[in-house]
């Protein structure tokens, strides 16, 4: 089945460290075989669906198994500490449902194990069919950051009819607590679900907090007198994916739950709490910049008196980039820290001794840096909006996860972020854009909105020079080019990738962007270790049949590059907002040499579609040689409201029109002749 949790790197933020004893039981087990399951063809609140989830259950324990007694062991493997029981019982309703006995379980492999496996197929007469089988292992994605895997294994023999079952304990690594969440919205429409937490309760200083995202008619979450939280719901209509939307967890119906200090609960107001979280933040960026005598000499090396103050930012900028990013690096066990006699850098001076700091001390750096060489500097905590909208009124201190250094320059303010790894002077990664701020100072911080940049600073350029061939091939030399945030992307997506993988990824990617099949091989070493705000890739080039014969003429259309665009919001209804994540621009530039003795017959009239927050424009211009198309299409918005989205798809119906536009072809003649 595809996943069924919905996790991130940033839901680890806040993490306390408490002891647990190795004692486990197990809470969940299958449910009784019920006739009128097996009977069941059709959910008439969910018509058409390949199958429904009849029961989930969730029981999440942050109290550990030894808080229980007793010692369970399952499928050879001990359980102890926190842990999280998970069960699903699913109907297979058409031949398409089918694919869901393949189930994959995503985990954090840092944080997590996945214990205590146990599936079985309900067959439509009632016999059972166990799993004896082994789960898989493979990994999602590993990066220096940490690893996502995913646990596997297929239900045996299911049919039309069958009711497929399983549970599964994540156990969590460490004696960690931290926030979690309750996902309600899952890709199947859920006929009852049932929802559980036991709240960790050893410690006075921490309290736990959560808030609903559910829509209108479903219950609340609530809390007994012995403080276990539970929520029943049911009939959870299935959760429709489309292209560009929001995060797809903001989306989602769920409770996020928080562990948070109890002196933060004592503030009911929005404000008063923001203010008591800001003076922390704003006394804890101060003290890492404490000591001056080392940030001032570092000044005092980097820059001269007679840099612009753009170009002594730039420098101290730098100059912070310069050092280990022990942030993007692979986490390392204790031992080896203390192997290689690593120490906390607490404050900047230390930071600059070891050379070495995590994402958050290089900005503080650097904002200890900028302020020593003059300039009016503040500390920021914004939010990550790859993963949620931030909202202020939700008093969620761990939603403000992204530091950053915001500098008032000739009236301005510009925001930087040295600590991030590729990251361009100038540039903030793209969730940290538009996006509210808290401005630390000691009297509490004030919010900002961070800017969003124009599109024109975040291109995919492609430059082609092309010949025909009398067959109707095109073949050259292509040069993309990715400036900004498109440089950005690609060099964070792809920072532990091999030479091989990158290449591929390259090559991929422009074949993506080709309506039919392609030849492309990488030809120069792209720049991926630098912060410069473009990356560049050289390509040999082959499209064959791109130009079709007919009769006497040869049609050749103006949309080289415009595969992307073909099937761009092809629905006619729309259920969420339209989601950008960054404003962007597509730029072709195409020069085509004809074959001796061809001619161009006609050119397509040039389109200009131009809607400020899109536009579009394509036009063909006839040379000595052969003809040169240029083609650009700019998204300058990140969020559109749905009642938007009949305009904007019939743009994007537009764009399919030109890129459909061609043009006429002359053939020589002795070719035509022949």
């Amino acid at each position: 089945m595809s996943a069924h949790r919905a996790f991130s790197f940033s839901g680890f933020a806040i993490l306390i460290c408490v002891l647990f004893s190795p004692q486990a039981q197990a809470s969940v087990g299958f449910q009784p075989v019920n006739s009128s399951e097996l009977q069941m063809t059709v959910e008439p609140l969910a018509a058409g669906a390949p199958a429904i989830i009849l029961f989930r259950e969730v029981d999440r324990d942050d109290m550990g198994r030894g808080s229980h007694g007793g010692v369970t062991v399952m499928n050879n493997e001990a359980l102890t500490g926190r842990y999280e029981d998970n069960y699903f019982r699913v109907k297979i309703l058409t031949e398409e449902g089918r694919k869901y006995a393949n189930v994959e379980i995503p985990f954090a492999k840092v944080f997590e194990d996945i214990k205590a496996i146990h599936a079985r197929t309900i067959h439509p007469d009632g016999s059972i069919a166990n799993f004896d089988g082994k789960a898989a292992e493979k990994t999602l994605l590993k990066n220096k950051g940490g690893q996502y895997d995913a646990v596997t294994f297929t239900l045996p023999d299911v049919q039309v009819g069958s009711i497929i079952e399983y549970f599964y304990t994540i156990e969590f690594k460490g004696g960690w607590i931290h926030g979690s969440n309750w996902i309600i919205s899952q890709d199947l429409f859920t006929k009852h679900a049932k929802f559980t937490l036991r709240p960790f309760q050893g410690d006075t200083t921490l309290t736990l907090r959560w808030s609903e995202h559910l829509p209108s008619g479903m219950p609340s979450t609530k809390q007994d007198p012995g403080g276990l939280v539970h929520l029943d719901v049911d009939n959870v209509f299935a959760f429709q994916r489309e292209d560009f939307m929001p995060p797809e967890n903001d989306l989602k119906a769920r409770v996020d739950f928080t562990y948070a200090p109890t002196y933060d609960l004592t503030e009911l107001d929005p404000n008063k709490y923001w203010k008591k979280i800001g003076r922390k933040r704003a006394g804890e960026a101060e003290d890492f910049g404490g000591k001056r005598e080392a940030v001032q000499r570092v000044v005092a090396e980097t820059i001269s008196p007679g840099d612009s103050d753009e170009m002594k930012l730039q420098k101290l900028y730098a100059r912070v980039q310069q050092l280990k990013n022990s942030s993007f690096e692979t986490p390392r066990t204790d031992d080896e820290k203390k192997r290689d006699k690593e120490k906390a850098a607490p404050n900047a001076e230390d930071v600059l001794r070891q050379s070495s700091g995590t994402r958050t001390q290089l900005n503080w750096l650097y904002l200890a840096l900028v302020r020593a060489a003059g300039f009016e500097a503040y500390g920021v905590w914004v939010s990550d909006r790859s993963n949620y909208i931030f909202n202020p009124q939700s008093m969620n201190s761990g939603r403000l996860d992204r530091s950053l250094v915001l500098v008032r320059l000739a009236g301005k303010d510009l925001y930087f972020e040295p600590g991030a790894e590729f990251t361009p002077f100038g540039i903030l990664d793209w969730a940290e854009t538009g996006v509210p701020g808290l401005r630390l100072d000691k009297d509490g911080g004030t919010w900002v909105q961070t800017a969003v940049p124009d599109s024109s600073l975040s291109q995919i350029q492609h430059k082609a020079e092309l010949k025909l061939s009398d067959t109707g091939d095109l073949e050259g030399k292509l040069t993309v080019t990715f400036t900004g945030l498109e440089a950005l992307r690609r060099r964070v997506g792809q920072r532990n990738a091999d030479e091989v993988a990158r290449k591929r990824y390259l090559e991929e990617e422009v074949q993506q962007t080709i309506p039919v099949a392609s030849e492309v091989k990488l030809t120069n070493s792209p720049d991926w270790a630098s912060s410069s705000s473009s990356l560049q890739a050289e390509f040999s080039l082959k499209v064959p049949g791109w130009v079709q014969r007919g009769g006497r003429v040869a049609l050749c259309p103006v949309g080289l590059f415009g595969a992307n665009e073909r099937h761009v919001f092809d629905h006619a209804e729309r259920v969420h907002p339209i989601y950008f994540e960054f404003p962007s621009q597509r730029v072709d530039d195409i020069n085509i040499e004809l074959p001796t003795g061809w001619n161009v017959g006609a050119l397509p009239k040039a389109q200009n579609q131009d809607y400020h927050v899109v536009g579009y424009s394509v036009g063909a211009e006839s040379s000595k040689t052969g003809f040169h198309v240029k083609r650009r299409l700019d998204v300058n918005i990140i969020s559109l409201d749905t009642k938007y989205y009949s305009p904007i798809r019939s743009f994007f119906q537009g764009v399919r029109v030109g890129d459909a536009e061609q043009v006429v072809l002359q053939p020589g003649a002795a070719v035509s002749s022949n």
